[in-house]
């Protein structure tokens, strides 16, 4: 069946880093654009970022610009959160989502969670002052 398996998650101090890892099985990972969302204590479910089909495009929302940094592995089915600089209101439960592209531009992306079908378990992410 159709599983996303997200790794990596931690506890970290203040200016660390962690990089999260996604797993995909169970589709053509080519044909997805990838995204990450979080979801803090209290707070709705929330973008982090998002990468094409090829990998050659990424978007960021302006808490992640120029800290996070997504990519992609199309031969082992894997995206990647690299997540540096982190700061305490970046914990939460960290998901990344899959959104069948087939159709699509190889370059097209999404910020949009309504458009991801496929939704990993999360991963928990803790940032310590």
């Amino acid at each position: 069946q159709v599983q996303l398996v997200e790794s990596g998650g931690g506890l970290v101090q203040a200016g660390g880093s962690l990089r999260l890892s996604c797993a995909a099985s169970g589709l053509t990972f080519s044909s997805y654009v990838m995204g990450w969302f979080r979801q803090g204590p209290g707070k709705d479910r929330e973008f982090v970022a998002t990468i094409s089909r090829s990998g050659g495009k990424t978007y960021y929302p302006g808490s992640a610009k120029g800290r996070f940094t997504i990519s992609r592995n199309n031969a082992k089915n894997t995206v990647y959160l690299q997540m540096n600089n982190l700061k305490p209101e970046d914990t939460a439960v960290y998901y990344c989502a899959a959104k069948n592209a087939a159709w699509s531009g190889r370059e097209d992306y999404s910020a949009e969670q309504s458009e991801y079908k496929v939704w990993g378990q999360g991963t928990q992410v803790t940032v310590s002052s």
